[in-house]
Order: structure tokens, then C-alpha cells, then sequence
């Protein structure tokens, strides 16, 4: 693995830690790399009426856009979590990625162990997205 995607995976895992998951006690951490250096990290957020819950991957996004990035300005999105296995996004932040991302922008999804590693894009991961 390279230097950047460690230091990447190395953030994501330590800004999962700031991850508020009182109920599934599955903590998540996001990290973007945009192109003028800056780091955008995001954690998921989770609320008694769970559909109210947010994602790291969304939180993470939409803090760039919020910050005025947009999808050009993103080189590489990185997510993990401690699971068996590289995480996998749900399908609504495989969505909202396939709208605020490039389609071929690489996303590394790791576990906190780093034993697994995966890098993919949004085209692999939601082949039939819905667009308009």
C-alpha cells in the first residue's frame, strides 16, 4: 500500500473514534483527499430515530460541499470501521457518492486492523445507479 492511502486509512481509523454510535456501537470514520491538500473527515452520527442516523461517507461529503469542494476537487475518499473485512458503504451513501463524486474516484474501504484492504470506485460499487 502506498504512503498517501496508509496516512488516509491511518486517519479514518482515528477519527472513527470520534464516531457518536450509542446504539449499533459501530463506529465509522471517512476521510477525503481534496486536490489543494486540505483533509475533510467525517464520522456517522446516530439518533434514537434511526433513519435520522448520518453516515461517515455522507458526513464527510457533505462537510466538503459545505466547504465549497465539489466532486473535481475530491482525489480519494477512504472509509473503515472494525469489521472482519474492508467495510462496505449501505446503498444510501453508495448514492449520494455516485451524485457528489467522480464516477472513477477511488475509494478505499478498510478495516481498522488494516488487514483488509480494497480500493474501488462508485461505478463498481453501485453499477446501476439512479440518476436523472
Amino acid at each position: 500500500m502506498n504512503d498517501i492511502n496508509n496516512k488516509l486509512i491511518d486517519m479514518a481509523i482515528e477519527v472513527s473514534k470520534n464516531a457518536y454510535a450509542p446504539y449499533s456501537k459501530f463506529n465509522v470514520g471517512a476521510v477525503l483527499l481534496m486536490k489543494d491538500g486540505s483533509i475533510i473527515t467525517g464520522v456517522n452520527v446516530e439518533n434514537g430515530s434511526f433513519g435520522l442516523t448520518n453516515c461517515a461517507e455522507r458526513t464527510a461529503l457533505y462537510q466538503a460541499y459545505t466547504q465549497g469542494y465539489r466532486k473535481s476537487d475530491i482525489i480519494k475518499l477512504a472509509v473503515v470501521a472494525d469489521t472482519s473485512a474492508g467495510v462496505s458503504p449501505c446503498g444510501a451513501c453508495r448514492q449520494v457518492m455516485s451524485e457528489l463524486l467522480e464516477l472513477d474516484c477511488p475509494i478505499l474501504l478498510s478495516n481498522i486492523k488494516k488487514s483488509d484492504i480494497k480500493e474501488t470506485n462508485i461505478q463498481e460499487l453501485l453499477p446501476y445507479m439512479f440518476n436523472l
